[in-house]
């Protein structure tokens, strides 16, 4: 991985460059290519008739000029090419060509100077080969002078050139390489903060699920629990038959509320343990599937199925022994479905049960399931409870859950679920669920 930001920004050696080791090289440099034309001005000073002095001087300003290649290395070749007739400045001539093709300036550009930079050379070393030939009265042919003047201004041309291409497009790939690599970590951390914000949703809508079931599997019967409960404190004096089988209802469904909760609550446990011991392979996510399904199971113990329609006339009749009337009414013909949406059904009529238990005692209820070609429909309605009822019913706690929970099975499976107050004063609960 790399850094982002300032970090790729090593420290500043000066206003023109970006490492204190580059600014010591371009010194370094400056000062060798002053000396050495310097020392080159002596002879120049000479041949043009003026004082070595002058000669020395001019060296000194010209090979300086060096310092700046960085910065402006169109201005360092222009002065080597500059100063070429006057047979000095090779190392600022070969080190401004380098700088020149190394740097992010058009390639016309290049071109150009590095063309006038060779033709320069290659005149200057013409002339100057010859007249050494007139001078030293050496006959070594008329293809020496065109020779030696080509591959002495090649030779200081093109090498500097091509290193230069070499080094700035080496330079350019490992620029992209490096933001490639910058763009892919922000991408990265982009993904990390995204996934942290899905397990997150994913672990509330877990918790969600889970006290959804808690709910469906525990309230139906805790709530007939107390209905039984309150009409057996009515009936224990006047009727003890019946308020020894109210007893048993009781111990029955106490013992069955148990044996549910007790399932889920080990599924649970079982996954925080073993959250504990290896919590990156166990997502609170696992663990509230396995909490679905067990509190998913039959009514019986034992039982490795959901909860499913045919056990509808068995939940009505739990309602029927607590005391309210209820009617079944179904339309269509009967089959089979998938397991979640049996198991929705039942939940939907179940919690609908509960609420009338908890809101309106004593009202007649009706329900009414419908066996469609595509879908399954359910209904659960009740009438306006008596007011002798009201008064006397056993009062218990909602959560406010009831609706939701069953809004959110339906939903789950494509569904449709509706309820409401309805105008003779009772509750409809309405749904819809797809048979696929």
């Amino acid at each position: 991985m790399t850094t982002t930001g300032e970090d790729h920004v090593p420290a500043r050696g000066g206003p023109w460059w970006d490492r204190r080791r580059g600014a010591v090289l371009d010194v370094s440099l400056a000062v060798v290519s002053a000396v050495e034309c310097a020392a080159e001005g002596v002879p120049f000073a000479r041949d043009a008739g003026i004082p070595w002095a002058a000669g020395v001087v001019f060296g000194l300003l010209a090979g300086s000029v060096l310092v700046v290649r960085r910065r402006w290395p169109i201005a360092v070749v222009l002065v080597a090419i500059a100063i070429t007739p006057a047979e000095m400045g090779l190392l600022l001539g070969v080190v401004g060509l380098y700088t020149l093709a190394a740097s992010e300036l058009p390639r016309r550009i290049i071109g150009s100077l590095a063309g006038m930079s060779l033709l320069g050379t290659l005149i200057v070393t013409f002339v100057r080969v010859r007249q050494d030939m007139a001078h030293e009265d050496i006959d070594v042919g008329d293809w020496f002078i065109p020779f030696a003047a080509i591959g002495t201004s090649l030779g200081v041309t093109a090498p500097p050139v091509l290193l230069g291409m070499y080094v700035g497009a080496r330079r350019r790939l490992m620029e992209s390489l490096r933001e490639r690599a910058d763009s892919l970590e922000r991408e990265l951390q982009l993904l990390a903060e995204r996934a942290e914000e899905r397990a997150e949703w994913a672990r509330n809508e877990e918790r969600r699920r889970i006290a959804r079931e808690m709910h469906d599997v525990v309230a139906h019967r805790v709530s007939l629990m107390v209905v039984h409960a309150a009409a057996l404190q009515a009936v224990a004096r006047k009727d003890p038959e019946k308020a020894v089988r109210n007893a048993v209802l009781v111990g029955d469904m106490g013992r069955q509320a148990l044996t549910e909760l007790r399932e889920m609550l080990g599924v649970l446990r079982a996954g925080a343990d073993g959250g504990r011991a290896e919590r990156a392979a166990v997502p609170l996510a696992a663990v509230g599937v396995a909490a679905a399904a067990a509190a998913s199971r039959a009514v019986e113990e034992g039982s490795a199925e959901g909860p499913c329609l045919a056990e509808l006339e068995e939940l009505i009749g739990q309602s029927s022994a607590a005391g309210m009337v209820v009617a079944l009414s179904v339309e269509g013909e009967e089959r089979s479905y998938a397991p979640e949406v049996e198991s929705t059904a039942f939940r939907v009529v179940q919690e609908a049960l509960t609420n009338v238990h908890k809101h309106a005692a004593g009202a007649k209820t009706y329900v009414r399931l419908a066996h469609r070609a595509s879908e399954i429909a359910m209904q659960v309605e009740n009438e306006p409870p008596p007011e002798v009822a009201s008064a006397s019913s056993a009062r218990l706690p909602s959560g406010g859950n009831g609706l939701v929970g069953m809004k959110e099975r339906v939903a789950a499976l494509g569904g449709v679920f509706v309820s409401g107050p309805t105008d003779a004063g009772g509750f409809r609960v309405s749904a819809v669920i797809p048979a696929s």
